[in-house]
């Protein structure tokens, strides 16, 4: 039950990321479309990667897909934090930040080769199902 518990949060995730994506990068017919991704899809993305990362955690998944799992949700929880933090710092010393700025730029980066690459091991290793004889 758990491993599909833990596909399921992926997915999830993938689609609310996309859907993000698409939010800041598609031209918005109107505010609503930035404030529905700044307020509500990345708190939601944020959400998904820590129950993620327990559930990977938790759960027997070994080998290199438990490293993509926890690169995915790591990646996706990283992104919030490090861009308050930018933000935090930038504010109170009146200076620009770069160290913070640049890990909110390689989290999504983080996040594609983590969800890649657990597709690619989802589907090599995915039992066969034998072709009917007769």
């Amino acid at each position: 039950m758990k491993g599909k518990l833990i596909w399921s949060i992926f997915w999830a995730m993938v689609g609310v990321f996309i859907i993000a994506a698409g939010a800041m990068f598609i031209p918005p017919l109107g505010r609503s479309q930035v404030r529905f991704s700044v307020f509500v899809a990345w708190p939601v993305l944020a959400g998904l990667g820590v129950t993620l990362l327990v559930l990977t955690i938790k759960t027997k998944v070994g080998g290199m897909l438990k490293g993509f799992l926890l690169l995915t949700g790591a990646s996706v929880v990283g992104l919030p934090v490090f861009a308050v933090l930018h933000n935090v710092v930038s504010a109170l010393f009146h200076t620009e930040e770069p160290v913070f700025f640049m890990m909110a730029l390689v989290c999504p980066i983080g996040f594609l080769v983590g969800a890649v690459g657990s597709i690619v091991l989802a589907v090599k290793t995915k039992p066969s199902v034998p072709a009917e004889t007769s």
